[in-house]
């Protein structure tokens, strides 16, 4: 689970793929649940609306925005392979993680 003391807020990162892991889609918000649920209903149109990028395959938590968003921009540098390898590190069969 993604969650700490109450009163804490936390700040992630994610890595959303489609159904057959072709496509992936790196994202960050303060709110997990309510960005997945606007993600898998295709509230947010755009991009992973149109190519039905909905599983959750990958997440960071920080404690501060600041090193949210140094990650995110990290992350979207990398080539897919690279992408690919740190999904594995933690999710080698890219099952939908659990929050």
């Amino acid at each position: 689970m993604y969650h700490g003391a109450m009163n804490k807020k936390f700040y992630y990162v994610y890595i959303l793929a489609n159904k057959s892991n072709s496509v992936l889609y790196i994202g960050s918000t303060s709110d997990i649940k309510t960005r997945l649920y606007l993600h898998k209903s295709k509230a947010i149109k755009g991009f992973t609306a149109k190519y039905n990028v909905t599983k959750l395959v990958y997440i960071e938590m920080f404690s501060d925005p600041y090193s949210m968003v140094v990650r995110e921009r990290q992350l979207k540098g990398w080539t897919r392979k690279k992408k690919e390898r740190l999904i594995c590190v933690t999710n080698p069969l890219w099952k939908e993680v659990e929050i």
